[in-house]
């Protein structure tokens, strides 16, 4: 069992979305995050005042996966995050000792689905 944390543009979630349908997955957490890398930032003017923003908006997926299904997680998350641009995100990959479906108890890759 792995959990899949990706940080991609808020743009491009529904592309992600639609590229893990495809591949038969389902089972997304998604949370509003900022972040920088190095895109770093950019200035603008608010109300006369130059104003220099260097954490930018970015969408954080966490998605828990068994073995056989990483490689697809990781394939839909390029194919929907991918512009080619500085900032179009990461994607981690990190071991997951445990799963507890709430509901019914079940435990381990039974309880991810």
């Amino acid at each position: 069992m792995k959990l899949i944390i990706a940080y991609i543009q808020p743009e491009r979630l529904n592309a992600v979305k639609q590229a893990l349908y495809e591949r038969e997955i389902y089972k997304i957490s998604v949370t509003n995050a900022l972040g920088c890398g190095r895109q770093g930032g950019y200035v603008h003017m608010y109300r006369g005042a130059v104003e220099e923003v260097t954490l930018l908006k970015k969408m954080r997926l966490a998605i828990a996966v068994n073995d056989d299904y990483v490689e697809k997680t990781i394939e839909g998350i390029i194919e929907g995050a991918r512009t080619g641009d500085i900032g179009d995100g990461k994607i981690f990959v990190l071991p997951m000792d445990e799963c507890v479906r709430i509901r019914t108890g079940e435990r381990g890759p039974e309880a991810i689905g």
